[in-house]
């Protein structure tokens, strides 16, 4: 069973659905005892970045979410605002500290003085910097549908598996033992995204 993290924030049911439509089950819940019954955990989001912390911290869901995935080593897969929660902190409004389970720091795109429009919308494919079983029987040339204003940079680059270009280098794809995370949303990036939610239910 998939456990999606419901923490207030994010496209909880399009991601739920997305599972579904591959025939994998999946819940959503804030219930400490659902992750811990979870053979997968999701951690989407929408949002700002310190406002998911808020919000993790005051559903109780940080102690949990330690325990399940760093001390169970349960697969783990965050999504958009979900992979920059990782970071050690955020510079979204304010200085934030995020989850610090990947060592680096969130900050705003740097593109505007390129021409390019922040938030970063739109189809955007990867460069793949490393093999991972996220990307099996996916096209090297695939795209996938982002929407942020703020990416992460990784302070140890073996954990960065795939960017994507837009003024600059971004971070596209993590990986760091059992815990994934991805910029994109792939349950709005139609085939190659619910081929990388499929393969990412079948990490073990």
């Amino acid at each position: 069973m998939v456990t999606i993290v419901d923490y207030g924030l994010g496209n909880l049911f399009s991601v739920a659905k997305a599972f579904e439509s591959i025939g994998i089950p999946v819940r959503i819940s804030a219930d400490p005892k659902d992750l811990k019954d979870a053979s997968h955990i999701v951690l989407p989001g929408v949002g700002a970045f310190p406002r998911g912390m808020q919000n993790l911290k005051s559903e109780g869901l940080l102690e949990t979410l330690e325990e399940e995935v760093l001390g169970k080593k349960k697969p783990f897969l965050g999504i958009c605002l979900g992979l920059q929660l990782l970071a050690d902190k955020g510079y979204e409004y304010e200085e934030s500290a995020g989850i610090g389970w990947i060592k680096g720091e969130v900050r705003i795109l740097d593109v505007e003085r390129q021409g390019l429009k922040v938030p970063h919308i739109g189809w955007n494919n990867l460069s793949l910097k490393k093999e991972s079983q996220l990307f099996k029987k996916i096209k090297p040339d695939a795209d996938f549908y982002f929407v942020h204003s703020y990416q992460l940079h990784c302070a140890d680059k073996e954990d960065i598996v795939a960017t994507t270009m837009y003024g600059e280098e971004i971070t596209a794809v993590i990986e760091h033992e059992n815990i994934c995370a991805v910029q994109f949303h792939p349950e709005k990036s139609q085939d190659a995204g619910l081929t990388l939610l499929e393969n990412f239910y079948q990490y073990a």
